[in-house]
C-alpha cells in the first residue's frame, strides 16, 4: 500500500530554506574554526595564506550557487594521496618550523596533524554533497577549535569558543531537522521567503538559549570540579618576547633596544600603589661587573635552589629585623608574565617569598625525582628552573624600602667584607671620570650624600634619548659624560654606579622594569617593553640594597579613547588567565570560602533585616492598639462614624461597578429618564450585562466573537430563548435606535428570564 508521502507529490525545492540555513551555519563553523587557528600565530606561513584563501574561495562559491567543486571519487583519491606526504611533513617541514621550541618533536607532530586535518577538511568541503559530509565536516570544525585550544590560551580564544558554542547547536539542528524533514509532506518553503526567514530567526534564537544554558552549566562545573595541577601545552609560545638585557652579559645599549618595544611584557597587581612607594621597581637581574662597554656577572656560578615548602612558597630572603621593620613597607603582589626568552623572574626590591608553577610543564617533579625549586644568586636575584615559553602566574611579597634620608646618613661605612671584594671593581677609566665624581660630591662626607648628590647630577644635567651614538664611541661612558650628554637609562645607571664606585661605596647595576602604566579598570599595571629600566643599587650596612635612579623621566603618551577600551580588555585578559586558565585548587577552596562567607554574612543581613522589620510592625500595631483604645474610651460615637467611613469607601473602590448599576436602575424606577434618549443606551447596557451574568451562571456563555442576536438564537429553550430574543432587540433599540423604547420593559424582561431560569433550575 502506498503512503501518503508516495502519493503526494512534493517538489525537490521545499527542503531549500532548511538547506540552505544549514550550509550558512556549517561554513560559519568552519570559518570559526580555521580563523581560530590562525589567531594562535603559531601556524607557518603557507597554510597561513592557503587555509583562509580556500574558505574565502568556497564563499564566494556559495554566494554564486555553484555545485560542489570535486567529486567524492576525487576527493577520497587527494586524501589517499595525502597520505605518504605526511610522514615527510612530519619530520621535514614541520620539524624544521618548530625547531626552537621546547618538546619539538611533540610539537612537530602537533602541526603535521593540524596540516592534515584542514587538507581533509578543505577537500571535504569542496566535494560534500550528502548530509554525512555535512555531519563529517561539522566533527572537522571540532577538532580545529580543539587543535587552537592546544596552541593557545590568549584571552580571543574565548571569543571563538563562544561562537564555536553557538554555530555547532545551530548546525546540529539544522542537519537533525534537515534530515527528519526527507520524509515528510510538507509545502514548499523556499529561501529568502518570510517563512524561510522565521525559520531561520526561530533557529538562531532557539541555537543562542541553548548555548547560554550550556554555557553556563559548564561554568558551574568548572567551578566545582575538583582541581589537579597540571601543565598546559597550550601556554607555549614558538616566538616569545625577545628582550636582551636579562642574561649573564650585557652590552651597553641592549636595554635601549627593549624600549622601542611596545609589546606586554607582563601585567601586575600590588597591594599598594607605585605613587605611594618611591622605590617601586620589578627586579630582572644584578650584574656586578664592568669593563667598559658591557656589564657582566659570575654571580650565578653554584647558586642556590630553594624548594617549595609545604603550601607552595618559596623562601627567598629573609624580613627586616625587629629593629628596622618600620623602615620597610609589606608588599603582597601577583604577576602575569608573559613569554619572554629569558629565564628570569621579577620581583619587587627585597623579595620574601614567591608563589607558582615555575616547572617546565609541569613535569619535574616526576622526571627528576625531586621537590619544585627556583634559583636564586648571589645577588638575591631569582630564576625560573628552566626556561619556559609559557605564561607564568605567580605571586610574591616583598619589603619595600621607605628609608628616610637622616637613617640611610647614619648608617656608616661598616662594610662585609664580601661586599667590597664583590661591588667596588672598575675597569680602565678615562682620568675625568673619577674626578668627576669628586667634583659633584664636593664636601659630602656620608656614601649617602655622596651617592645623592651623583643621582641629582645625572638627572638634572644631562637629556634623555633613545638614539644609538652613530659611530659607537670607542669609550661610550666618557663619550656620554663629556661629549654627548644624553643617553638612556643603562649610560645613566653605568655612569653612576662606575663613579659611586670610584668613592669607595660598594654599587651594582640593576635591569629590569619601571612600574608601568596603571590601569584603574582592573587595578592593575601593564608593563611593557617600553617599560624597561636600568638603575643602581648601593648598600647600606644594617639595611642592605637600597634602589637610586639617576635617569632623568622620559615623556609619558596621552590615552585617548581606544586606549580607554583597552584597559578593560587588559583587565579582561588578566582575569581570564588567572580564574581559567591557571585556575587551581588553591582558588578553588579560596573562592568556596569566599561563597560561604559571603553567603553567610546575606543570610545574617536578611535575619536581622526582618527581625528589625518585625519588631517594627509589632511596635506600630502596639502603638495602633493604644491609640484606638484612647478613641473608644473618650470618643465612641467618633468612633463609630469612622468605621461607617472607612467600610463605605472600601465597598465603593470594591463593588463601583455594582454600585453604578444599582443607581442607574433606581434611577430608572423612579421614573428618571424612563424614554430618555441620554440614558438609554447605559442603562440597556447594565440590564444586558445582568442578563448575561444570569445566563453565564446556568452554563450559557456568550462568545466573544458571537453578535448579541447570534448568541439569543443559541440559546436552548423556547420560552427562554423568546424571551432573550425580546430583551436583546430591546437592548440594541435603546443602545442603536433613534427612538429608545420603555427602559422599563426591559427591567421586567430580566425579571421574567430570572424566573423563567428559577423554574428550569427546579
Amino acid at each position: 500500500m502506498a503512503t501518503a508521502a508516495q502519493n503526494f507529490d512534493v517538489p525537490s525545492s521545499r527542503l531549500s530554506a532548511l538547506e540552505r540555513y544549514a550550509e550558512v551555519s556549517l561554513f560559519l563553523l568552519l570559518v570559526n574554526g580555521v580563523m581560530a587557528l590562525e589567531w594562535t600565530g603559531k601556524m607557518d606561513p603557507v597554510t597561513t595564506v592557503l587555509a583562509p584563501a580556500a574558505m574565502l574561495f568556497k564563499a564566494v562559491r556559495y554566494w554564486r550557487r555553484r555545485p560542489p567543486e570535486l567529486s567524492p571519487r576525487l576527493a577520497t583519491g587527494l586524501v589517499i594521496l595525502y597520505i605518504p606526504f605526511y610522514p615527510f611533513d612530519l619530520m621535514v617541514l614541520s620539524r624544521a618550523y618548530v625547531s626552537g621550541a621546547p618538546n619539538a618533536s611533540l610539537y612537530a607532530a602537533l602541526h603535521a596533524s593540524v596540516h592534515l586535518m584542514l587538507f581533509v577538511m578543505i577537500v571535504r568541503l569542496f566535494s560534500a554533497t550528502k548530509s554525512r559530509d555535512q555531519l563529517f565536516l561539522a566533527m572537522m570544525a571540532t577538532s580545529a577549535l580543539l587543535a587552537a585550544a592546544i596552541f593557545t590560551v590568549d584571552t580571543a580564544f574565548m571569543i571563538f569558543l563562544l561562537a564555536f558554542l553557538v554555530l555547532v547547536v545551530s548546525t546540529f539542528m539544522a542537519i537533525e531537522m534537515r534530515r527528519s524533514a526527507e520524509g515528510a509532506v510538507a509545502l514548499p518553503l523556499d529561501a529568502g521567503t518570510p517563512a524561510a526567514e522565521r525559520l531561520g530567526r526561530a533557529l538562531a534564537i532557539t541555537a543562542l538559549g541553548v548555548t547560554a544554558g550550556a554555557a553556563l552549566t559548564g561554568a558551574l562545573i568548572f567551578l566545582v570540579l575538583p582541581r589537579f595541577p597540571a601543565g598546559y601545552l597550550s601556554g607555549l609560545n614558538f616566538n616569545p618576547t625577545l628582550i636582551s638585557g636579562f642574561s649573564d652579559t650585557v652590552e651597553l645599549g641592549s636595554i635601549g633596544e627593549i624600549k622601542l618595544n611596545p609589546e606586554v611584557i607582563m601585567r601586575t597587581k600590588m597591594s599598594v600603589t607605585a605613587d605611594g612607594a618611591p622605590y617601586m621597581r620589578w627586579r630582572g637581574v644584578v650584574l656586578t661587573s664592568f669593563d667598559g662597554h658591557r656589564w657582566f656577572s659570575d654571580q650565578r656560578v653554584a647558586p642556590d635552589k630553594i624548594p617549595a615548602d609545604g603550601q607552595g612558597w618559596y623562601h627567598v630572603g629573609e624580613p627586616a629585623s625587629s629593629s628596622n621593620a618600620r623602615q620597610f613597607r609589606p608588599v603582597h603582589y601577583s604577576v602575569l608574565l608573559e613569554p619572554v626568552a629569558t629565564d628570569a623572574l621579577f620581583v619587587l626590591p627585597h623579595p620574601l617569598s614567591l608563589k607558582g608553577n615555575f616547572q617546565q610543564e609541569g613535569e619535574r617533579r616526576t622526571r627528576d625525582g625531586r621537590a619544585p625549586f627556583i634559583i636564586r644568586d648571589r645577588t638575591s636575584s631569582i630564576f625560573k628552573p628552566y626556561s619556559s615559553f609559557a605564561k607564568t602566574l605567580y605571586e610574591g611579597q616583598s619589603e619595600l624600602p621607605i628609608l628616610q634620608p637622616e637613617v640611610l646618613r647614619a648608617a656608616g661605612k661598616n662594610y662585609p667584607q664580601e661586599v667590597l671584594d664583590s661591588y667596588l671593581q672598575i675597569p680602565q677609566l678615562d682620568d675625568r671620570i673619577p674626578k668627576l665624581a669628586r667634583e659633584i660630591v664636593g664636601r659630602a662626607t656620608t656614601p649617602y650624600d655622596q651617592a645623592a648628590a651623583i643621582e641629582i647630577y645625572l638627572r638634572t644635567r644631562f637629556g634623555y634619548t633613545l638614539q644609538q651614538p652613530d659611530p659607537a664611541p670607542r669609550d661610550p661612558l666618557a663619550h656620554f659624560l663629556f661629549r654627548r650628554r644624553a643617553g638612556h637609562c643603562e649610560y645613566f645607571a653605568t655612569a653612576m654606579t662606575v663613579m659611586v664606585r670610584t668613592l669607595g661605596i660598594p654599587a651594582r647595576y640593576v635591569n629590569g622594569f619601571l612600574p608601568g602604566e596603571y590601569n584603574d579598570v582592573g587595578d592593575s599595571y601593564i608593563v611593557r617593553g617600553s617599560d624597561a629600566h636600568s638603575w643602581v643599587e648601593i648598600y647600606f650596612p644594617g639595611y642592605g640594597w637600597i634602589p637610586f635612579d639617576p635617569t632623568p623621566p622620559g615623556g609619558q603618551k596621552p590615552r585617548f579613547f581606544l586606549g580607554r577600551l583597552a584597559y578593560y580588555w587588559d583587565w579582561f585578559e588578566m582575569n581570564w588567565n588567572e580564574w581559567v586558565i591557571n585556575y587551581n585548587a588553591y582558588q578553588q577552596v579560596t573562592l568556596a570560602a569566599t561563597a560561604t562567607r559571603t553567603t553567610r554574612e546575606w543570610g545574617n543581613r536578611a535575619r536581622d533585616f526582618l527581625t528589625a522589620q518585625y519588631r517594627a510592625a509589632v511596635d506600630r500595631l502596639k502603638r495602633l492598639h493604644a491609640w484606638a483604645r484612647g478613641i473608644v474610651r473618650r470618643q465612641p460615637v467618633s468612633l463609630l462614624g469612622v468605621a461607617l467611613i472607612f467600610a463605605l469607601l472600601l465597598l465603593v473602590l470594591l463593588r463601583a461597578r455594582l454600585l453604578v448599576e444599582f443607581f442607574s436602575e433606581m434611577a430608572v424606577r423612579a421614573g428618571l429618564g424612563a424614554t430618555g434618549a441620554a440614558v438609554a443606551p447605559r442603562v440597556a447596557t447594565i440590564y444586558y450585562g445582568r442578563l448575561l451574568r444570569l445566563l453565564a451562571r446556568r452554563g450559557l456563555r456568550k462568545a466573544e466573537a458571537q453578535t448579541p442576536l447570534e448568541f439569543a438564537a443559541s440559546v436552548s429553550g423556547a420560552e427562554l430563548s423568546t424571551q432573550v430574543v425580546r430583551m436583546t432587540a430591546l437592548y440594541q433599540a435603546a443602545r442603536f435606535g433613534s427612538s429608545p423604547p420603555d427602559l422599563r420593559e426591559l427591567a421586567r424582561q430580566l425579571g421574567a428570564v430570572r424566573a423563567t431560569l428559577r423554574l428550569r433550575a427546579r
